[in-house]
């Protein structure tokens, strides 16, 4: 998403949205998950975002797609079925379709009517908390390196941008944080943290929560929540605390392209959503088909906890397989991706993978010589291996990585997740 993007909603349309907070709470039995990889994305699909895709060159459509921690086994067959029996109500706009899915999350966490938003992906409910939050006299304070949206809304909102290290263990470091700015606007945490794959405790969070500045706002992105083993903070929100959890259905869920996603907050600071300035583009309404594979894949006890092993096991296999080798890991990844020092800028040596048919991550400035990789398949994860040792033993620069690299290819990421 580029940081010359400002966002806003109109507030007749975010009140709809809000509007289908009020459903009453809804059970459904759970649907069983069939596992089964997700269709490969035709070569279109590959070459690049927005704009005149062809003044890039294609990758090819062999391509290992690891640099967006997209899920390789797309939406649950619960969810594929839902939208198949949604569809043909397409017609008409069903805004009782949303208002089922807003129940049944409501119930899973225990939220009262008008603490959720749900919208058509995660990235513009993001960008409104956090720049409803900050501004010229309101600092961001973040974590060093994490996912490049709220430094991006603080540049866009030309507020004070505050960047606080990671800890040892690679965690949200709460107390410098509080420390680092006597009255900021947002603190910002992703939790797993992007790129890094690690956890901040939740107790870390509740500590920040409990001694932060009056008027702050804590904002929690747990979009890989679910491939962790931690307790969300969402029971927060349902305790009135001064906190802001988004959640989205493209990563465990395996929705990337069907867009969906929340923002669980209370009404106060869901209202302060629609003060964000245009122009921009508005959250608009989720597509019924999403709401209904969204409320599926919610109702279907099986796929988060089969879906986390099957991550866990094929990033343990890869983890070790490094390890084995003597390559430095970030330690104590729960994401589905990880990151790896390729002793090199990361742009280069991504820019090498790309010439072995695979497409990596990016690297972050606090960490230039890691690069970010998502777990895709084992399959796919073997062919990583195999690429990974031969550019690894390639010395530096003999690729000419830098002139492959841009603007000749775009490789995919999740900055551009919408």
């Amino acid at each position: 998403m580029s940081s010359s993007v400002h966002t806003s909603v109109s507030r007749r349309s975010f009140m709809r949205i809000l509007g289908a907070a009020s459903a009453a709470a809804t059970s459904f039995p759970a649907l069983a998950a069939v596992q089964q990889p997700a269709a490969a994305p035709a070569q279109g699909a590959r070459r690049g975002f927005g704009g005149d895709a062809g003044m890039m060159r294609h990758l090819s459509p062999d391509t290992v797609i690891i640099s967006s921690n997209e899920n390789p086994l797309g939406p649950a067959q619960s969810a594929l079925s839902a939208i198949s029996e949604t569809a043909p109500l397409g017609g008409r706009y069903h805004q009782e379709e949303t208002m089922k899915t807003v129940a049944v999350f409501n119930d899973l966490f225990g939220l009262k009517p008008g603490y959720l938003a749900l919208t058509p992906g995660s990235g513009g409910p993001l960008d409104l908390a956090l720049m409803s939050n900050i501004g010229p006299d309101k600092a961001l304070v973040y974590g060093d390196p994490s996912y490049e949206q709220g430094f991006r809304a603080a540049e866009t909102m030309k507020a004070p941008k505050v960047p606080v290290p990671l800890n040892a263990t690679f965690a949200h470091d709460v107390k410098a944080m509080v420390k680092a700015h006597p009255s900021p606007g947002a603190y910002y945490i992703v939790n797993p943290n992007n790129p890094t794959g690690t956890i901040t405790p939740r107790e870390d969070i509740l500590w920040l929560l409990a001694n932060k500045p009056a008027g702050s706002v804590v904002i929690v992105d747990e979009a890989y929540h679910h491939f962790s083993n931690e307790d969300s903070v969402i029971d927060q929100v349902a305790a009135d605390k001064d906190i802001i959890v988004l959640r989205t259905f493209s990563k465990i869920y395996g929705m990337a392209g069907l867009r969906a996603g929340v923002a669980v907050a209370r009404p106060d600071l869901l209202a302060k959503f629609s003060t964000v300035a245009p122009p921009a583009r508005s959250l608009a309404s989720i597509s019924i088909t999403s709401s209904a594979a969204a409320r599926a894949s919610l109702q279907d006890k099986e796929l988060v906890p089969l879906r986390r092993k099957i991550n866990a096991d094929v990033r343990s296999e890869t983890l070790e397989f490094l390890e084995k080798h003597n390559y430095k890991v970030v330690p104590g990844s729960q994401a589905n991706f990880f990151m790896v020092d390729v002793k090199r800028p990361g742009r280069d040596f991504q820019a090498a993978m790309i010439k072995e048919n695979i497409a990596i991550g990016r690297s972050w400035p606090a960490m230039p010589n890691f690069v970010r990789v998502t777990v895709g398949t084992k399959q796919e994860m073997a062919k990583f291996q195999t690429a990974f040792v031969k550019c690894m033993d390639t010395a530096p620069g003999a690729a000419n990585g830098a002139s492959l690299y841009m603007p000749e290819y775009h490789v995919p990421s999740e900055l551009y997740r919408g």
